[in-house]
């Protein structure tokens, strides 16, 4: 379906994101490390942020969403993390749900779920990846079994933000026969819209993880859950390639959260070198100091870039968009990584410590490598791209 997409001038775009700056620093990034050290959900925070339109950013309007386009979703997602990327890669997992229950919804679903999402009332969760499946995700193995006008799912899926928290999820499920050449793999996967409180789903323990200590992260268990055959997202079975194209925004706002977070830390790298005196001068003075520091902001810079040129494709319906956001949700992760761990090194054994925030950058950016696709899987996908027949000669040309 084609979606219309809000047209912002430079100055609404500033004044949005001028919003989501003062919400983030006034509502995120005080209890930060609080948030951290207890493991707390922001239920309220995030209530907040969608009265502030940012549980549907490119949603329509018609359905409660801001209908901004990619390009203005990166942006607002680099502000979000710069005060707490933890909560701000799960206002980007909630957005992917919402995006696909608005795209791929028929209007009785939308009805259903689309204004208590945008609103934040409710929380969306994102199911696709199992125990013992990972980056191998169209070998999904939870089934859903076609009885009367019902479906029964019954399946463990693994590593789900929200877990528990949810009002729904959307849940890929096997619809077709494995043993027969037409049921396996992707083409025998469809998506159901599976309500947080139905009979039969039921939850794992919280994980215990290096960061993301403010969402939680659970086993989600469907034994014998029954859905109503009007609960499929989309047609039968094209579960996985629903489930795919809500990637290519969640890698880019992945890769905005790490960017977000690097920024935080290098900010505060920059105003601690100018502060700490080392050998009778400031850290600031000494050349390789100027040289971290330097290409710290560099990498940083070509990362943004490439996310920004990531959403552009995707606002152009672009035919090497999947390979663009790949790209840079491979570059930017790395970069964002990469940056916040020397910000911990240049603050020395005070980087070591939570009181300045920077290990908790460091942790909460690691997962930014794995998640939304390994980066080891976006290579894959480039490189796919790159050694395809002469018949893609455009996607692998610059653009």
């Amino acid at each position: 379906m084609t979606m219309t997409t809000v047209t912002t001038t430079a100055e609404e775009r500033e004044a949005i994101l001028g919003a989501v700056r003062e919400f983030a620093d006034t509502e995120l990034a005080p209890q930060a490390l609080e948030r951290d050290e207890n493991h707390i959900f922001p239920r309220d925070a995030l209530r907040k942020a969608g009265e502030l339109g940012l549980g549907g950013i490119y949603v329509r309007e018609e359905f409660g969403g801001a209908g901004l386009s990619r390009t203005d979703t990166v942006a607002i997602f680099e502000e979000l993390a710069k005060a707490d990327p933890a909560v701000a890669a799960y206002i980007s997992i909630h957005n992917m749900v919402v995006w696909m229950i608005d795209t791929y919804g028929d209007d009785a679903q939308r009805a259903e779920w689309l204004p208590s999402l945008t609103a934040m009332e409710q929380f969306g969760g994102y199911c696709l990846t199992e125990p013992g499946v990972g980056s191998d995700a169209a070998n999904v193995a939870t089934s859903a079994t076609r009885d009367g006008d019902d479906y029964v799912l019954t399946g463990v899926k693994q590593f789900i933000s929200g877990g528990g928290e949810a009002g729904v999820y959307v849940v890929m499920a096997r619809t077709g026969d494995p043993s027969t050449g037409s049921g396996g793999g992707a083409r025998g996967i469809s998506a159901f819209l599976v309500p947080g409180d139905a009979a039969g789903l039921s939850f794992g323990a919280l994980e215990k993880k290096m960061g993301w200590h403010a969402q939680p992260t659970r086993q989600v268990i469907l034994d014998g859950v029954r859905v109503p055959a009007s609960a499929m997202l989309g047609d039968e079975g094209k579960g996985f390639a629903i489930a795919m194209s809500a990637l290519n925004g969640g890698r880019l706002n992945i890769a905005a959260c790490s960017l977000g977070g690097a920024q935080w830390a290098l900010d505060r790298a920059v105003q601690y070198v100018h502060e700490r005196v080392a050998f009778g001068e400031p850290l600031a003075e000494k050349q390789s100091i100027l040289f971290a520091i330097a290409d710290m902001r560099t990498d940083l810079q070509a990362a943004r870039l490439m996310v920004r040129d990531g959403a552009q494709a995707v606002d152009e319906h672009a035919p090497d968009a999947t390979m663009r956001c790949a790209m840079a949700k491979r570059f930017a992760t790395d970069a964002g990584f990469d940056v916040a761990n020397r910000a911990l090194q240049l603050h020395g054994g005070y980087g070591y410590l939570q009181d300045y925030g920077i290990e908790k950058i460091v942790r909460d950016l690691r997962v930014h490598q794995i998640l939304e696709g390994t980066n080891e899987i976006m290579r894959l996908i480039v490189g796919r791209e790159m050694l395809r027949p002469a018949g893609s000669a455009s996607m692998r040309s610059a653009s």
